[in-house]
């Protein structure tokens, strides 16, 4: 049979989440065919990821005639990396000189082969060497890497991808989507379309500059707060510096650290914080009271959670994953909102406006479902990084910070952060049973799905906006709580009057970094009764204080006596000396004795001389 001069071209396409990488081999058929269905593919892929976080890309490829009328005498790859180097070939007969081309989606690389395949079952085995930077990166204390996965897995008889890191990475602190064993070598079923996604490393660290402007139009003087980066149970927060310090900095009922400021009328105010975050990728457990789950069911404003279709909804999915995977499906991110600047859309809106949906929507339907469904959930405002806007993209206005929702797992015991917008974008990535470590809280919403406002929301309404948030990754170590930091004042008289209680309060101050967990005051005296209290504190975010009301039994009213009372608390002693005495013998007594003594005094006086007069 005479074979044909024409050339046919067969297309195969992998894709790195949205970056596709066409792969195109040209054919000599003898006659007229589709070439998928003359030829097996097999890819046996290799990343050699170095200290320096280089790729060496070993791709072995396999074409089996399964025809005797075709042979493949070329090939032609579209590779969709941003950066590739030191590209060689290679088949059975030798080096093949690659002719490489730089296009918009990346670099063609086409082979023309030194021998031909021909013949029913022959096989032309070549293989592809590239360096690339573009699959592993590290972000302060963690790598992460990136390997491609394949727009269409039937295409391919076999697809294996193996990864190699250096010892010093150590064991992937999570793989995407979950392996059962820490295995680096992935099948075409593992990788499927959306690839997989490793990162190694405990924790990341984060430095963070924030700028908040403050204004008071008001004709009268206010206090105002803002809402600085708190502790979580993924995170943990360490505030370097507050310029100007605020009056104090109080935890609300989500977990919110509120600095407070006193304003006079008209004034204006910048205020910088400087700090550190410690993001983990593993929750700590938090128990909530049976009241407070319930507050996390409630309805809010954009959770419309009595309306009849998110019920219906919500009684179909019933499930925390059933309703994250309901949420990445049914929705469409719209890409021109972001700089739009349209309206939240809220729950319902997301629901009749499918394809114009940003993070505030993905995130207001998935709470919505999910406290209609009887499952606590609120609303997280933060800092998420990302190096690709279209598979993980930024929308929320002001300085584009990221929405995403958390619920309560009442089994595990503890609040559970998902991210149902990067699942949907980067076409499938498990954004549910394990996070990542690239997301940092600001504020949580769950009192109120509004308030309270995060870093990058304070601006002065008669100046440009400006940028207020700068978050880079660092690997300096930091250090925790210092005792030196905790200062105990008490309010107690140094001197009481006996026979009356002696009380008073303790003020606690946090002048440290960090947050101080709830503590037991104890306060103890070998003079006055009860010589032994243990008093419960309340948390104190760092720069904050916190009052505790303290009473010893009254003395007799005769006692004139000294002693001593001790504060403990988070390992600070403070020693206060206190003297008990008869109310004539206090400078409070004994002025009063002393006045009523000379005005008695005066009034004889006075009353002699009218005599005297008189006589």
């Amino acid at each position: 049979m005479r074979r044909s001069d024409n050339i046919l071209s067969i297309i195969q396409k992998l894709v790195l989440f949205f970056i596709t990488l066409s792969l195109i081999v040209g054919l000599v058929p003898m006659q007229s065919a589709h070439a998928a269905a003359n030829f097996n593919t097999d890819y046996r892929v290799t990343y050699t990821i170095d200290e320096s976080g280089i790729a060496h890309s070993l791709v072995n490829i396999t074409l089996t005639n399964t025809s005797s009328q075709y042979y493949a005498p070329s090939y032609k790859m579209q590779l969709g990396f941003d950066e590739i180097t030191n590209v060689r070939a290679q088949d059975s007969k030798g080096t093949i000189t690659p002719v490489v081309t730089k296009n918009d989606a990346g670099y063609i690389i086409e082979l023309k082969f030194n021998n031909k395949a021909v013949g029913l079952n022959s096989k032309q085995e070549f293989q592809i060497l590239f360096d690339t930077p573009t699959i592993a990166r590290n972000h302060g204390k963690i790598w992460e890497i990136d390997i491609p996965g394949i727009s269409n897995p039937n295409d391919f008889s076999s697809f294996v991808v193996d990864l190699k890191v250096p010892p010093s990475f150590g064991a992937p602190a999570y793989t995407k989507p979950k392996q059962p064993t820490n295995s680096l070598s992935f099948t075409k079923d593992t990788l499927g379309k959306s690839g997989i996604s490793i990162a190694f490393g405990e924790k990341q660290v984060y430095k963070f500059n924030l700028n908040y402007h403050l204004s008071n139009p008001n004709l009268y003087p206010i206090t105002t707060e803002i809402a600085l980066p708190p502790n979580t149970n993924y995170q943990e927060v360490y505030l370097n510096s507050i310029e100007p310090q605020p009056e104090n900095v109080i935890q609300d009922k989500d977990g919110n650290w509120l600095a407070q400021y006193r304003m006079r009328s008209a004034q204006k105010m910048d205020v910088v914080v400087n700090g550190n975050a410690e993001v983990n990728l593993k929750p700590k457990q938090v128990e909530l009271s049976p009241d407070q789950l319930q507050k996390y069911t409630l309805e809010q404003k954009y959770w419309e959670t009595s309306n009849d279709q998110i019920r219906e909804l919500a009684d179909q999915l019933r499930t925390p994953e059933a309703i994250y995977e309901y949420v990445v499906n049914a929705l469409d991110y719209d890409f021109k909102r972001v700089t739009e600047e349209k309206p939240r859309l809220g729950a319902l809106g997301a629901l009749q406006n499918q394809n114009s949906a940003v993070c505030r929507e993905f995130t207001d339907l998935f709470i919505a479902l999910a406290r209609a469904s009887g499952i606590p959930a609120r609303e997280v405002n933060g800092f998420a990084y990302t190096q690709n806007a279209k598979q993980r993209p930024l929308s929320m206005e002001k300085d584009i910070l990221h929405v995403w929702p958390e619920y309560y797992d009442r089994e595990k015991k503890t609040w559970v952060m998902v991210d149902p917008t990067w699942g949907s974008t980067t076409g499938g990535v498990d954004y549910f049973d394990t996070m990542d470590f690239a997301h940092l809280a600001f504020v949580i919403k769950g009192s109120s799905s509004e308030y309270p406002i995060p870093a990058g929301g304070y601006k002065f309404a008669d100046v440009e906006p400006s940028k207020d948030i700068d978050v880079t990754f660092t690997t300096e170590e930091v250090l925790g709580m210092n005792t030196d930091t905790i200062q105990t004042e008490s309010s107690i008289p140094n001197v009481v009057i006996a026979g009356l209680p002696m009380q008073g309060k303790i003020t606690m101050n946090n002048n440290g970094s960090t947050y101080l967990p709830p503590q037991i005051l104890y306060l103890a005296s070998n003079t006055f009764a009860p010589n032994s209290q243990a008093i419960a504190t309340e948390g104190i975010p760092p720069y904050g204080k916190a009052e505790v009301a303290v009473r010893f039994q009254p003395t007799s009213f005769l006692t004139n006596t000294e002693g001593d009372y001790t504060i403990l608390v988070a390992g600070v002693t403070n020693v206060q000396t206190v003297k008990a005495a008869p109310f004539y013998l206090t400078p409070l007594g004994g002025g009063i004795i002393v006045g009523i003594l000379t005005f008695t005094l005066c009034i004889i006086a006075i009353k002699s001389r009218r005599l005297r007069l008189f006589r």
